[in-house]
């Protein structure tokens, strides 16, 4: 990927030299309201299906409990202290992050005005360990994730060894996929429907609060797919095999191919994210179209 061909965004929070906010995101918190609290099952399936590419999985846990204390909207926002930016990083890493991030504004401040709107960029945290954010305690075993209750975009950058390593996930494309998947879950975020989603929390059922976040999910690596479109068509990012990394990552953590290797049986209404298959195919669409409404997951008849 040439990713130098990109400039590198301003909107970066370096947290990397701060100490850690310490203390885990379940212990000894306490929940709001009524309701059966989350059994270690239940965490275990939310940081699984979170894993890479996901949205925040405080968020799929308040899917999968009910009424949970760790949603953005009954959290506060980031202590003041926490949320300091700092300069442009040095490190080749975080220069490349700071890169695909520039180039995922360029991509959707083209799409946003193509459509009469001007696009709001999130901010990205790099961190190490833990740290604070209004939606709750980050974790660097949480994965990259969205907060949608500060618009930033979470992540320890040792992450992308674990995707080479345990995943069979390498390439710096692959890398730029899972950020540019995260954005993709804020543009969702400034055109409402992760709300939409959201305020159906508690009122279907949890089948149906499952199938809501797979659409959601394979829409956010459709606008990945965007990102790449777009960026390559301006900047020509793409190289040999690059796209191949992208389809491995998305082969890897599809809901079926985690569980069939953290459980060995494969359990379909309980996917969160969606399949191998399906992960692939949405990136690809959103690849081949750079069209936002040939990424309309929601009303597709077959996702």
């Amino acid at each position: 990927m040439k990713w130098e061909n990109n400039r590198q965004s301003d909107n970066i929070e370096d947290r990397r030299n701060q100490p850690g906010g310490g203390g885990g995101m379940f212990g000894g918190g306490r929940r709001r309201g009524g309701g059966k609290g989350i059994g270690l099952g239940t965490i275990a399936v939310a940081f699984i299906a979170a894993w890479i590419f996901g949205i925040n999985p405080m968020t799929i846990l308040g899917f999968l409990g009910g009424a949970g204390d760790l949603m953005p909207s009954q959290t506060q926002s980031a202590p003041a202290n926490t949320t300091t930016a700092s300069s442009k990083p040095t490190d080749e890493m975080g220069q490349f992050v700071a890169a695909v991030l520039g180039g995922t504004e360029d991509a959707w401040g083209a799409v946003f005005q193509q459509g009469g709107a001007r696009y709001e960029p999130p901010k990205l945290v790099m961190f190490r360990g833990s740290t604070q954010t209004a939606c709750g305690q980050g974790q660097a075993a949480m994965g990259p994730f969205y907060c949608p209750a500060d618009r930033k975009v979470y992540i320890d950058l040792g992450f992308y060894e674990t995707m080479k390593r345990q995943l069979g996930a390498p390439g710096d494309f692959a890398q730029a996929y899972v950020v540019a998947h995260e954005v993709g879950h804020h543009v969702q975020n400034l055109m409402g429907l992760t709300g939409k989603v959201d305020s159906m929390r508690g009122r279907i059922s949890e089948r149906e609060q499952n199938a809501l976040s797979v659409r959601l999910e394979l829409q956010a690596d459709c606008f990945a797919g965007i990102w790449a479109h777009h960026n390559h068509k301006s900047k020509a990012i793409l190289e040999a095999g690059d796209v191949e990394e992208a389809m491995n990552a998305a082969a890897a953590i599809g809901d079926d191919a985690l569980q069939r290797k953290s459980q060995g049986v494969v359990i379909p209404d309980s996917f969160t994210h969606g399949t191998s298959e399906q992960r692939q195919r949405w990136f690809y669409k959103g690849l081949e179209t750079g069209s936002v409404q040939a990424c309309d997951t929601f009303n597709a008849r077959q996702i």
